[in-house]
């Protein structure tokens, strides 16, 4: 067998999909299962002139990739890495590469990397975001490791990436250590909000408005046509439409349970921002939504204590429509503000040095949140005249916000005053509100934390930590 540029371990439908994309840009790759049944039923369907397999022998595989060795594993996050990083390590040479490019939890590629280094080892986390599609036609690709790594890895990446606005591709070194893989947990993170805050939204059309599935597609799509054109907006439509196989003239939406599912990096991104004292409270409220979601038998039982009433007292539907424009617009704004702050400071914190800018470029295209927003947010950073503390304090989000505000707070009171319940759309106003507020209520907290705990507390006109005998 000649020798390929590059090996992958895992055939599930990301890994397959993944390798075909970069045996049909013109690179020779091996591949290899743990069950060589996949293997062969792979090659059977897949065969082609740039793509090899090997089906039982874990060493003839390795020898098979031209040195230093660049192999991909795409397999479960968890134990299964650890798995097949030690079933490699007796056949790997010095200098030889493997990168993660499943959807592994950061701290594990610190651990991993910072093991393999003192094996003569090198080691890439890498997020890949596009879904299955993504994966065969072009993902966004969040490589962390080392520069040196990157440029071996660098012209396949560019060659099966997605395509920006601009048409360059959809993926940027991120940093050094583990950076893609917590940017690639970020970007999910702001997923579990942006679904959410679009979950609400087609919650108020249903209930206050009484609009079909088919209806709220129609809003959507005006939506999608805008400045919330989106990938999401995008697939909603069909998703509103499709209808039902089991029910003449009804729509599946109606009859898909409410009762949603998560495979934990949401909940990664807010334990790691509760760790690093950083607000995702949007991308929480995501998570403990789903988790709400989960305790269906418990709602059941308590809606027939609580029976709402919708409807009284709105204003016209098509009133309504243009201020949820600009509350989702809002709204998604802050999610993406509390998300990148979480990425700004842990890259400080680590050294990474993520380039914000990039990030929002290489998410324009293969992504889940492709969106129209991420050129916006590209050309905002870009233009700012230095780096900015915070989203918030770049001046094109200033005037967007301030455009967007009047109809945001009036969505917002609508939804709530109505029963309609909005925990990411409302917790994205009351960020905003709290991050551009100069008078923090927190002065109060500290002044009952004093009483009862004598924690201290600090004052506005002197400097020094103080503590007050209350009671005296």
């Amino acid at each position: 067998m000649k020798q390929t540029q590059i090996g992958l371990i895992g055939l599930a439908v990301m890994g397959a999909n993944l390798a075909r994309n970069i045996a049909s840009k013109g690179f020779d790759i091996i591949v290899y299962n743990r069950t060589s049944e996949k293997t062969e039923a792979f090659m059977q369907e897949h065969a082609g002139s740039h793509l090899f397999a090997e089906l039982h022998d874990l060493s003839k595989f390795v020898a098979s990739i031209e040195r230093p060795r660049k192999i991909i594993i795409m397999v479960q996050a968890g134990k299964p890495v650890d798995s097949v990083i030690e079933d490699l390590l007796p056949y790997l040479d010095p200098d030889d590469c493997i990168i993660d490019c499943g959807n592994s939890y950061y701290r594990d590629t610190v651990r991993r990397e910072a093991y393999l280094t003192s094996r003569g080892i090198r080691f890439m986390g890498c997020g890949v975001s596009g879904g299955e599609e993504g994966a065969l036609h072009g993902p966004s690709i969040m490589p962390g490791g080392s520069p040196e790594d990157y440029a071996r890895v660098r012209p396949i990446l560019e060659a099966i990436a997605a395509r920006d606005f601009n048409g360059w591709a959809c993926v940027t070194h991120i940093g050094t250590g583990a950076s893609g893989h917590f940017v690639k947990m970020v970007h999910n993170g702001i997923e579990y909000a942006v679904m959410q805050m679009m979950a609400e939204a087609y919650d108020a059309l249903r209930k206050l408005y009484k609009l079909s599935a088919p209806g709220i597609a129609d809003i959507f799509e005006g939506y999608s046509k805008g400045k919330l054109n989106s990938y999401l907006f995008d697939i909603s439509l069909k998703v509103l439409r499709k209808g039902d196989e089991f029910q003449d003239g009804s729509y599946l939406i109606d009859s898909i349970l409410d009762r949603a599912g998560q495979k934990g990096t949401g909940k990664w991104t807010v334990i790691d921002a509760l760790e690093r004292g950083v607000a995702v409270p949007s991308i929480a409220e995501a998570v403990f939504a789903r988790n709400i979601s989960a305790a269906k038998n418990t709602r059941t039982e308590l809606a027939r204590a609580f029976e709402k009433f919708y409807g009284n007292g709105l204003p016209s539907l098509s009133d309504f429509i243009s201020l949820l424009e600009g509350g989702l617009y809002s709204s998604i704004l802050s999610a993406y503000a509390q998300g990148y702050d979480l990425i700004n400071q842990a890259s400080e914190a680590e050294g990474w040095n993520v380039d914000l800018a990039e990030v929002s470029r290489i998410w324009e295209g293969g992504c889940i949140i492709r969106a129209e927003i991420l050129t916006f947010l590209h050309r905002a950073f870009l233009a700012s005249p230095e780096k900015a503390p915070h989203l918030f304090a770049i001046p094109e989000v200033v005037m967007t916000l301030k455009q967007n505000l009047p109809d945001w707070h009036r969505s917002v009171g609508i939804m709530s005053e109505h029963g309609i319940a909005i925990p990411t759309i409302g917790s994205a106003l009351s960020y905003f509100e709290g991050m551009v507020d100069n008078a923090h209520p927190a002065n109060y907290l500290q002044g009952l934390r004093d009483y009862f705990g004598a924690h201290t507390y600090e004052r506005t006109d002197r400097e020094g930590i103080f503590h007050t005998e209350w009671n005296g």
